[in-house]
């Protein structure tokens, strides 16, 4: 799939290209900056005053200092966040989408939390093929036990993250699955129960089985107790280590985000337990943001610039996929794509195979 994103730059001029590279340089300084404006509420400010506000106005409903002032709106104007006319600030159309969109503000809260600090360690995780950043938060080999453990506001970014981008894609996929006519359905990495709630309240005769690792497991549990849904089941086990031979019974495993947590060789390996577990006549949908699939080049970055935080914070070695390498790893395990639905929710696409 040819989507033609990302083509500009053997177009730029080698001034556009100095430009550019400066940008990335100063990156982080710009991320912050962003970020303080908005928690500090000069954004807000701005946007309750748009016939613009002088440094000592703002400065005065900000109650900060005008040397502070000074320091955030000069790099605001110079990322075009906020624009100077007549001595007077004014918030851009960028300010209003960092102070206001959610996917923006959902973006920066997960870079800022969960991801600012460990990036630091990027060379190092990508050298030893191991989350090194991961160990500003703790001791542990991946990120996913540590879940349930994080500090608050790393865990609620991570979770908020992680739910924005995958629930949008839940109504349309739990249509999908009903017009399956499936009857047992295993949600393998259901990670805190959320899609199995969700079908399990529009389709309650439906039997939903969740499998994830304990600690996940005990978070799902929870959520759903207090739910009081009763047509939701439970198995522990870890997909790399275990047997899968309690899966024959399900006419339908469902995978939502969970085979990017994984590299090739895993995935591989996954898979094949899986086709050597299953009934014979189960089908296998798996639910994945694909970068090359989406419908504009925005959403193809925020996926493909997920994958870092993979290498330094989750596990060192997975990723977001692209959808042909995906494809081929199909297709060397001999399974038969039936077929591919994009545009489910905000940029997912289902894969349904046998």
């Amino acid at each position: 799939m040819n989507n033609g994103f990302f083509k500009n730059a053997e177009k730029l001029t080698r001034l556009e290209a100095l430009y550019e590279a400066s940008k990335i340089a100063f990156a982080p300084i710009v991320f912050q900056v962003a970020r303080a404006l908005r928690d500090l509420k000069i954004l807000e400010i701005l946007i309750e005053n748009r016939d613009g506000l002088t440094i000592e106005e703002l400065a005065n409903k900000s109650e900060l200092s005008i040397y502070a002032i000074k320091v955030l709106s000069e790099t605001a104007i110079s990322s075009n966040i906020l624009y100077e006319k007549e001595n007077k600030l004014y918030i851009s159309k960028v300010g209003i989408f960092i102070n206001s969109d959610e996917m923006t503000k959902i973006n920066m809260n997960y870079n800022h939390y969960v991801n600012y600090l460990g990036l630091y360690n990027l060379e190092e995780s990508i050298k030893n093929k191991k989350p090194e950043g991961l160990k500003v938060f703790g001791d542990w080999e991946t990120i996913y036990p540590a879940l349930s453990s994080l500090p608050k506001k790393v865990q609620d970014s991570w979770f908020e993250f992680d739910h924005f981008y995958s629930d949008s894609g839940f109504p349309t996929a739990i249509e999908y699955l009903k017009n399956l006519n499936i009857k047992t359905i295993l949600d393998i990495g259901g990670n805190t129960g959320k899609f199995a709630m969700e079908l399990s309240k529009k389709y309650p005769k439906i039997d939903i089985t969740i499998m994830d690792l304990p600690q996940q497991i005990k978070l799902a549990k929870k959520n759903i107790y207090e739910k009081n849904l009763t047509n939701i089941s439970f198995l522990e086990a870890n997909v790399l280590l275990d047997t899968l031979k309690d899966i024959a019974s399900f006419d339908t495993i469902w995978m939502s985000q969970f085979l990017d947590c994984f590299e090739d060789e895993q995935i591989e390996m996954i898979l094949q337990k899986i086709k050597s577990s299953k009934n014979k006549d189960a089908q296998i949908c798996i639910m994945e943001p694909f970068w090359d699939r989406q419908n504009n080049e925005i959403a193809s970055f925020c996926v493909i610039n997920t994958s870092p935080y993979f290498t330094a914070m989750a596990n060192g070695y997975s990723k977001m996929f692209r959808y042909s390498d995906f494809e081929k790893i199909l297709k060397k395990l001999n399974f038969e794509i039936l077929e591919v639905v994009d545009n489910i929710g905000l940029c997912q696409s289902i894969i349904r195979i046998k």
